[in-house]
């Protein structure tokens, strides 16, 4: 079984671009996937569209397949007396790696090779089911019950109120007070949106939206700027002259570390899950 092959194509679910990689041609990679699909008595992947995917038993082999030439790449680099060159991969989203994982990405860096992923949550646990991330870090709403997770760190969700605001003095706020406020919201669709929308509608507090914007970053500067007021997770920092309180009646947010069971048998990655805590 040509396991290898295979890690290249579940890589890119590109014939042309996998065939480039291991130097062979296209109808070559095509006899080596059909193959081990025969003999493994499963497809391994289908088409949508004009799109190449994995079925769920190609995701398997994939992940299979990666760990088995990680595994010997560490093997070889450790005969020959040299340091294994194949980094660990993270996948997180921007709040994470801004407000979160400095502190730890510097530490790992210290010792072991690091690659980075900057996904939603969706490709987070796409990437770590499939073996493209070891690890991944994200908020969760469902826990996934093929993957290993545990909390990393929660907070309370908070309002960004500029300084002279009726509320800025508050210990903590409740939805109701945000009664007839203009909101720099995330764009629709978006899950905090969709939270949001929900809550604030369950309490009736009516809102107008003062603008859409996408990422921590833009949403605090638009409060800076007076654009509106704006709820977040509490691991955002308050932008100058502007204060953070509490919303007593949103739920904490809950960021998870995500990983495969057997990720622990790996010294470099068990390393990282170590310094995450």
């Amino acid at each position: 079984m040509d396991l290898t092959a295979f890690a290249v194509f579940a890589e890119h679910l590109n014939f042309t671009r996998a065939a480039a990689e291991l130097h062979i041609s296209q109808p070559a990679l095509h006899v080596k996937i059909r193959k081990l699909s025969e003999s493994l008595g499963r497809p391994l992947y289908r088409r949508e569209g004009r799109r190449l995917v994995l079925t769920a038993d190609g995701e398997a082999v994939a992940r299979f397949a990666r760990g088995q030439r990680e595994r010997l790449d560490q093997f070889l680099a450790e005969f020959a007396g040299a340091p294994a060159q194949r980094p660990v991969v993270l996948a997180a989203g921007q709040g994470a790696y801004l407000y979160l994982l400095g502190d730890t990405i510097q530490a790992a860096l210290a010792t072991t090779p690091l690659r980075l992923v900057n996904c939603d949550h969706r490709q987070m646990l796409a990437a770590v089911r499939g073996g493209q991330a070891h690890v991944g870090v994200s908020v969760l709403d469902v826990l996934p019950p093929d993957l290993t997770v545990r909390e990393l760190a929660s907070f309370p969700q908070t309002l960004f109120v500029p300084a002279g605001h009726r509320l800025a003095g508050r210990r903590s706020v409740r939805l109701r007070d945000l009664a007839g406020a203009a909101l720099v919201v995330p764009p629709q669709h978006r899950p905090q949106r969709v939270m949001l929308e929900q809550a604030l509608r369950a309490a009736g507090a009516s809102w107008t939206v003062a603008v859409e914007a996408e990422g921590w970053p833009l949403i605090s500067h638009f409060v800076a700027l007076g654009v509106g007021l704006a709820i977040v997770n509490g691991c955002v920092p308050p932008p100058a002259g502007s204060a953070a309180i509490p919303v007593a009646d949103l739920p904490p947010v809950t960021y998870h570390v995500v990983h495969q069971p057997s990720a622990l048998t790996d010294a470099r990655v068990a390393g990282l899950l170590d310094l995450l805590g």
